[in-house]
């Protein structure tokens, strides 16, 4: 069976759920999804955390973060049966025998927001009783951050796509692709695809979607993420911990559904795969925790891992590619992809219309050559 539309989506994760969001406002979207259900790999395993300061405040990253606010905080009507933020302070800790990272941090954080504070010792605890010694020095505080809820904004996407005439196609892993006149046809176990836009949104899998279409690659690469799920202290209420990150990126833990999340934050390379966890990695996991709060871990409810994929300067890739029309990468939005999933669906909606980069966003002082292809290939 062929199919002809206006757009053909590869990727249902969320970076391909906001762009087909957005441009089945424009034309007939079509997204095919390789797995048996969108959203399998990287976005049904995030522990998502919205923050505008995500990446020591990187500003490329922290445009893209304040261009969803306003949707994640206030969606419309209809969007979510549910709230797609839940408030969640941020506490960053360092040990007390060097706190430099800390200090820099805090240098980093506050030429870009001033919602950063120093606690001492009896706030800290008052945050996380059980926080041990050598922590209790100083921490860093941040209080505009949430936990997200990554199900409803990926949903959110799908049902309003769906609702304005696009389509899902599961099972669907692109087998070929072929540049047309006027366009793209992509064969699928499904069937035959035609359009005039493809927008690659393949997540660690990009590059080889950009092999099979004759495409120069931007170099992604997959980074292997774990974490775990343990029991907290009995007795002990953990609903109002706050999010809690090593100052140099070593863990983070956090409450989740009444457990406690915890992750080694491990960026250990892989190929792109169904990641799963490593035995040294959970037992890291599991050790940073008991040194943080002093637990013993006796048992992990459930450990997992996930890829976080991206191109040498950490920064996403949107826009048409450069030697090939109607070729739109949508690529390597690494650890940050659901908080800024609202601004690259924008992003992508305009670029494919001609029309640059939202006002809003520019505004927040993004270039497109912040995140062009064209900036891989030089």
């Amino acid at each position: 069976m062929d199919f002809q539309a206006d757009f053909i989506i590869i990727g249902g994760g969320i970076a391909g759920a906001g762009a087909g969001y957005e441009l089945s406002r424009l034309g007939k979207v079509i997204l095919l999804e390789a797995e048996s259900q969108p959203g399998y790999h990287t976005t049904g395993r995030s522990a998502a955390v919205y923050s505008s300061t995500y990446g020591q405040g990187d500003p490329v990253l922290r445009a893209l973060v304040l261009g969803s606010t306003d949707f994640l905080k206030n969606p419309p009507e209809g969007f979510s049966e549910h709230a797609l933020l839940h408030p969640r302070e941020h506490l960053f800790i360092c040990d007390r025998d060097d706190l430099r990272p800390l200090n820099k941090l805090h240098d980093d954080l506050a030429r870009v927001t001033d919602d950063v504070a120093w606690l001492g010792r009896e706030e800290i605890l008052e945050r996380v009783p059980l926080m041990t010694e050598p922590f209790l020095e100083k921490a860093l505080l941040e209080r505009d951050v949430a936990d997200m809820d990554v199900h409803a904004l990926h949903e959110g996407f799908l049902r309003g796509m769906r609702s304005r005439g696009g389509i899902v196609m599961t099972d669907s892993p692109a087998e070929a692709i072929e540049q047309i006149t006027g366009g793209w046809r992509v064969s699928t176990p499904t069937g035959t695809y035609e359009v005039p836009i493809l927008v690659n949104a393949a997540g660690a899998w990009v590059d080889q979607v950009a092999k099979l279409a004759g495409v120069a690659p931007i170099g992604i690469q997959p980074l292997r993420r774990t974490a775990i799920l343990v029991d907290p202290p009995e007795g002990v209420n953990i609903d109002n911990w706050p999010f809690v990150t090593e100052a140099q990126d070593k863990f983070y833990f956090k409450p989740d559904a009444g457990k406690i999340l915890v992750s080694p934050m491990d960026q250990t390379p892989s190929e792109p795969c169904d990641a799963q966890p490593e035995e040294m990695d959970v037992a890291y996991a599991a050790h940073y925790l008991e040194e943080a709060i002093g637990m013993p871990v006796r048992k992990i409810d459930h450990q997992w891992a996930g890829l976080r994929s991206h191109v040498a300067d950490h920064h996403p890739v949107a826009g048409f590619a450069p030697d090939t029309e109607g070729f739109f990468w949508l690529a390597g939005q690494g650890g940050f992809g659901i908080k800024t999933a609202v601004a690259l669906g924008r992003i992508t909606a305009s670029l494919v219309q001609g029309k640059g980069l939202p006002e809003d966003l520019l505004a927040f002082g993004l270039k497109q050559s912040d995140i062009s292809a064209e900036r891989l290939q030089k």
